[in-house]
């Protein structure tokens, strides 16, 4: 799938047309709610990975970051050798998440979904079956990683209550060994890092009036 733009890997789909863009000719908007009509994508099957999914993610993330490797929270990963969940449509791999443990929390080292099938909630279920993965093993918290240009990862995550708690300054061009250009021409230096605990007391309910 290329960018109808140029022969670029699509990354993203445009919510308007519905045209797949990649980073460098992707730009942000602000958009009206009707023009942001999701696709249809039926019969979305997400399953825990099999042996036989992982040369589809590897392909995937070769497509979508240009490598296998994903720098996250100081460590390096070859997503396809990490457990993980699977999205497909008809016995077709249509997305996926990686994760790892660290500590107390999941880490979701990879994220991917094919532009065609983004903004049909394929992407939230991956995330939310990550999620119930940390409560099922205990875990205290869920971690993520993007780059500063990836505004639609940021906003994506956020709208499933993540927030941003720490900035990794130019880590992203440290590794790459320079300063590589993102979502609409923005340079990629850093590292936003978001986390997700689990749910306690409202810190925002008010005080009883004395």
């Amino acid at each position: 799938m290329k960018c109808y733009c140029c022969e670029e890997e699509a990354v993203y789909r445009c919510s308007v047309c519905g045209k797949t863009v990649c980073r460098k000719h992707a730009r942000l908007g602000v958009i009206c709610q009707p023009c942001t009509e999701a696709p249809k994508v039926k019969r979305v099957a997400v399953r825990k990975v099999s042996d036989n999914d992982r040369r589809e993610i590897r392909m995937l993330a070769k497509r979508f970051w240009g490598e296998e490797k994903q720098l996250t929270f100081d460590k390096e990963f070859v997503v396809a050798e990490l457990p993980a969940f699977v999205a497909k449509v008809n016995g077709d791999v249509i997305g996926f998440v990686s994760y790892a443990e660290m500590a107390d929390a999941l880490v979701i080292a990879a994220l991917g979904v094919l532009p065609a099938c983004q903004a049909a909630g394929v992407g939230r279920r991956l995330v939310k079956r990550v999620e119930a993965e940390a409560a099922k093993h205990g875990k205290k918290r869920l971690l993520v990683s993007t780059s500063n240009d990836d505004l639609p990862a940021l906003a994506f995550y956020q709208s499933l209550g993540f927030q941003i708690f720490d900035v990794k300054p130019d880590v992203i061009a440290e590794k790459h060994g320079k300063i590589l250009k993102g979502i609409g021409g923005t340079p990629v230096r850093d590292e936003l890092r978001l986390r997700k605990s689990r749910p306690r007391k409202n810190i925002y309910q008010k005080m009883p009036n004395k």
